[in-house]
């Protein structure tokens, strides 16, 4: 039931564009610092990502192995990293819902991820940041503001970063 319902989300919702965000955003608000919150790597061991948000500008990526739309946005991922990934923190938040660390792990054998992957299983960061669905993407500036989100396959993540880094 929840898979379907993201689904249906994630496909009956586009992206919004870069000069409209403020009507259309989804999730968190854009300007907002997101709350603190503490998640797990695929290990177990604990990961504050409001220590990442201090580090610099952050990709946030709400992903599941099942994801169409998770998969369908690896390409653009992937060219967003080959051109920020110096300069921008990529994470790949893996939400709890019909998934597990291990069939996790097991996954990214053979389909590798653009990011740092961390479990989100008791939900504490898709609560934090509103993450309507997976594919949800959230970009946070140098201060650890929201400055864009975006749902659906058909983002442009590099436009989205090349205005947070004032490019």
């Amino acid at each position: 039931m929840v898979c379907a319902l993201l689904a249906a989300a994630a496909t009956t919702v586009g992206p919004a564009p870069l000069a409209a965000q403020a009507e259309n955003q989804v999730g968190i608000p854009i300007g907002t610092v997101p709350p603190a919150v503490e998640i797990e790597d695929l290990s177990g061991a604990p990961v504050d990502l409001a220590r990442i948000a201090r580090e610099g500008p952050v990709l946030l990526q709400f992903w599941a192995r099942w994801c169409d739309v998770c998969e369908a946005l690896a390409p653009t991922m992937a060219a967003a990293h080959a051109r920020f990934g110096d300069r921008v923190a990529f994470v790949v938040v893996a939400v709890g819902v019909n998934q597990s660390p291990r069939s996790i792990a097991r996954h990214l054998e053979r389909h590798p991820v653009t990011g740092r992957l961390l479990w989100d299983g008791r939900g504490r960061a898709t609560r934090a940041f509103q993450a309507p669905t997976t594919g949800y993407i959230v970009i946070l500036d140098a201060e650890g503001r929201v400055a864009y989100t975006g749902i659906g396959e058909d983002q442009d993540i590099e436009a989205a970063l090349a205005r947070v880094m004032g490019e």
